[in-house]
């Protein structure tokens, strides 16, 4: 009699175990994928697997960004014990460029209604735009030599170096950029710079066994999907309209993890953890934007040529030093062209320089011309959030020539006065003999009273002037003489 009763009750406790919920981590990418984003990406997939996390969610509205940390991303993607789903959402977002790939690596690629990707053409280094490598002209090249494709991918890449570009100037940004018209100049390390962007999301697309072709077309000519296009070309995997419907779609499938099949198994609803960003990845964040550090290098300029223009007030060198290392850091995340740099710093040098040695303007008008031409300069990857606007420009130009021009001239005619302190200040000043001057005596200088040598007898009341100072007792002459 009590042995069903026993077993209910068993069952009853058993019950709420079973049923506890999966724990998804919910990761928010939002802007440019670069060194704030890659870090919290990284830090959450970490968390996540700290956490025993059954899936990672990663919603994503990206224009593009940096190539490295797209590649550091994917790597972590790949290498990930955990299921990864990387969502195009909320409707109106984009997975454009960086996105697309990061898209194609992962384990599940889902969009929302009224979101889009593609674009994937990487943007071309120093400015300008890609060369057309359209379809036709890429499919003879493919049919004429198909290895030399693969050999122009390979040579751009170290085997060392787990495929990344070997070159220093192919840190390119994956922008948002399409083709540019084709151009005559077409070079080696463009081609070079086009096939390795091809063979990286060709590779990609084999290992999650999408839509190989299309990877191509978003490189080589930049198209882009919407999200019902997407799924029928066989780009992304599910379409959903929230993070709910999601993990609903998702439940009960396979996939890939680590080259072994894990089959995605949800307790509904299940538990978001949501991560969000700390403050090393939002004040990362701030740093690195192009536009801030352009603003922190200046102000660092600045707050040390007013330091050493005045020794001794040390707020100007105390800021000055932070701005600058803060926007050396950036600068060493960011792709910065140190030609564009130079110029600037050359700009700065040669309005100073007409303070000091006035040319009429020739060097002030050159100092000022140099500082915009290094500006524009100033990063090697162009368009997007690398595109410093003109008006930042002109307005740092013409601020930056009033105040280091108007500072230096100050500067200038302090070095200019004549000393009223020390042992300068007293050469020249008159006085009168209040004893007679034989060997030693007392003189009175501007109210002081001294001792006083002099060559020769100078008899009490003669007005003298301070020829030197050796230590306190000054040497005079008659005023006469």
């Amino acid at each position: 009699m009590f042995r069903p009763i026993l077993i209910v009750l068993l069952m009853l406790m058993v019950a709420p175990l079973s049923a506890q919920p999966s724990n998804v981590v919910l990761l928010e990418v939002e802007g440019v994928i670069g060194p704030a984003s890659k870090d919290y990406i990284l830090r959450g997939l970490a968390t996540a697997e700290e956490r025993n996390a059954d899936l990672v969610v990663m919603k994503l509205d990206t224009p593009g960004g940096l190539d490295s940390s797209m590649r550091d991303i994917i790597r972590a993607i790949l290498a990930s014990p955990i299921p990864i789903a990387t969502f195009v959402h909320p409707s109106g977002s984009r997975a454009a460029s960086a996105g697309t790939y990061i898209l194609y690596a992962s384990h599940i690629a889902a969009m929302a209604p009224g979101t889009n990707l593609g674009a994937a053409t990487p943007v071309q280094i120093g400015g300008g735009g890609l060369p057309d490598f359209g379809r036709d002209r890429d499919r003879d090249e493919n049919e004429d030599a198909p290895e030399a494709a693969d050999a122009d991918a390979n040579e751009s890449t170290d085997p060392n170096n787990n495929g990344e570009a070997t070159d220093q100037d192919q840190d390119e940004t994956t922008g948002t950029g399409r083709r540019s018209p084709r151009s005559s100049g077409d070079t080696a390390m463009e081609r070079k710079l086009v096939n390795d962007a091809k063979a990286y999301i060709r590779s990609l697309a084999e290992l999650r066994g999408r839509n190989v072709e299309w990877a191509e077309q978003s490189v080589v000519d930049g198209d882009s999907l919407s999200y019902s296009q997407a799924l029928e070309k066989n780009v992304i995997d599910i379409v959903a309209r929230s993070v709910d419907e999601l993990l609903e779609q998702i439940n009960g499938r396979t996939v890939e993890v680590r080259d072994e099949p894990v089959v995605i198994v949800l307790d509904l609803p299940a538990t978001l953890d949501i991560i969000e960003p700390d403050w090393r990845n939002q004040l990362l964040a701030i740093i690195t934007h192009p536009q801030v550090a352009y603003i922190l290098m200046l102000l660092g300029i600045y707050g040390l040529f007013f330091e050493f223009s005045n020794p001794g007030a040390l707020v100007p060198g105390v800021l000055g030093g932070i701005c600058l290392l803060l926007a050396l850091f950036a600068f060493q995340v960011l792709p910065i062209n140190y030609a564009g740099l130079a110029l600037i710093i050359l700009g700065l040098g040669l309005m100073v320089a007409e303070a000091f040695a006035p040319s009429f303007g020739i060097l002030g008008l050159g100092g000022v011309a140099a500082f915009i031409a290094g500006s524009i300069l100033l990063w090697e990857e162009t368009g997007g959030v690398y595109e410093l606007p003109l008006g930042i420009i002109v307005g740092f130009a013409i601020g930056s020539a009033i105040i280091v021009m108007g500072i230096s001239s100050l500067v200038a005619r302090n070095y200019r006065r004549v000393p009223v302190t020390g042992d300068q200040a007293l050469v020249g000043l008159p006085g009168v003999v209040l004893d007679d001057l034989t060997d030693q005596g007392r003189v009175r200088v501007q109210g002081e009273i001294w001792r006083a040598q002099a060559d020769h007898h100078l008899p009490k009341g003669t007005r003298i002037r301070v020829v030197s100072r050796d230590n306190l007792i000054l040497r005079v002459k008659a005023e006469d003489n």
